[in-house]
């Protein structure tokens, strides 16, 4: 890895400030207040956006921009985080934001407030350099719903920008999204996930009497066998094949000499972009129907989804990305569509998106942690980024 630019906004004391703000899903905690005090006086006009919805939590959400004039580029992200744990099991305190031998601990340091602590950071410094000479728009989109149900968060933040005119030409999660090593992996699309309850009910009555009831359990096994047996496809130039997973089966029986009267199980599917949610639907009724006919009982089935498969094309934007990765790390990025959801599979119906951030191997976990050496290379790749992006976009070049 080249030595890094030090950028001239500490990216280690803006995450500091954040992981303090102990914004657990939906709280806010006090990390938008923070960046709001960080980008306000350096000419970002800043939006509060705070919504909710009916049965949902309010959530909270900050819009700033640098620059009215195009191109328009976007770094977006979050800070809210997932629950601590045992607070006991951390090596320190999960919002004290210590450093211990030149590793910066806390949650969030990773996913995502590193992140969004390195583009503010870069975004600060690229802007101070370039002064009056800069005539295009940087952005940040900072939600505070993505570890949660992700519907007052970016969703209706990227309706704000649409009826307010602040859509961006291109955009970059900072997700934590390399694997090994900082610049080894650039996210350019993801896979789709369904969920789906198959509910069988039948007749209740003694297992030494099993003709005179209707066991739904068999009808469920069955259904549950032809589902997961089935080779759904071979994967795609940028995706995997796609999977099914069984994550329960339940008859709520307590007892060894009852046939049950209903049975239960949930599988998630994670598809490629030779389904949708609703091919997969239809599929998936299909089979559970055909066995229904075959063994009989009630077939009830429910499905919910919030993501669809999508990918961002490699060409001038991605090839962009994965240069200004190379150029700041060292290495050559995988272009991947792995792992699970992110807002990026909003954010792909209004503009090219892609994702990139740190090493992922300690999110969601006790001792969650960001090496300050990464955390500055990470903001140096997001400087050059910027760089080769105005250069590039502000000379008239082909989106995409």
């Amino acid at each position: 890895m080249t030595r890094p630019h030090q950028p001239a906004a500490d990216p280690a004391s803006i995450l500091r400030d954040l992981i303090r703000c102990p914004s657990v899903t939906p709280a806010e905690g006090g990390a938008l207040d923070c960046l709001e005090r960080l980008l306000e006086p350096r000419g970002f006009r800043c939006v509060r956006l705070p919504f909710e919805a009916p049965g949902t939590e309010r959530v909270d959400n900050l819009f700033a921009r640098f620059g009215t004039g195009a191109p328009h580029f976007c770094f977006a992200g979050h800070t809210d985080v997932v629950p601590p744990g045992d607070e006991a099991s951390w090596t320190v305190p999960p919002f004290a934001a210590e450093t211990v031998d030149g590793v910066l601990y806390g949650r969030g340091a990773v996913d995502m407030k590193g992140g969004v602590a390195a583009f503010a950071a870069a975004a600060l410094d690229y802007l101070g350099a370039r002064g009056e000479a800069f005539a295009g728009s940087i952005s940040l989109l900072v939600t505070g719903d993505e570890e949660g149900p992700a519907v007052n968060g970016t969703v209706r933040m990227l309706q704000w920008l649409r009826d307010h005119g602040e859509v961006p030409d291109h955009c970059l999660v900072g997700e934590p999204s390399s694997v090994d090593r900082l610049g080894d992996t650039i996210k350019i699309g993801r896979r789709g996930s369904l969920n789906a309850t198959l509910t069988v009910t039948g007749r209740q009555g003694h297992t030494a009497y099993p003709h005179k009831a209707l066991n739904p359990v068999p009808g469920l096994v069955r259904m549950l066998d032809r589902l997961a047996s089935e080779r759904l496809d071979g994967g795609t130039a940028h995706f995997e094949p796609s999977t099914l997973a069984i994550t329960s089966v339940d008859v709520g029986n307590p007892a060894s000499n009852v046939i049950p009267e209903r049975a239960t199980a949930r599988l998630n599917i994670r598809f490629n972009s030779e389904h949708t949610a609703e091919s997969l639907e239809r599929w998936v009724r299909d089979v559970c129907e055909a066995v229904t006919g075959e063994m009989g009982g009630t077939l009830e089935l429910a499905f919910s989804s919030n993501a669809d498969s999508f990918v961002t094309e490699p060409g001038p934007f991605v090839d962009l990305v994965a240069a200004a990765v190379g150029e700041a790390t060292g290495v050559a990025p995988d272009l991947n569509t792995g792992g699970g959801t992110s807002d990026a599979r909003f954010i792909k119906d209004y503009c090219p998106v892609v994702e990139f951030g740190p090493v992922n191997k300690t999110i969601h976990q006790v001792d969650e942690r960001i090496p300050l050496d990464e955390l500055v290379a990470l903001t140096a790749v997001y400087r050059t980024l910027l760089e080769r992006y105005f250069d590039r976009f502000s000379a008239g070049g082909a989106a995409g």
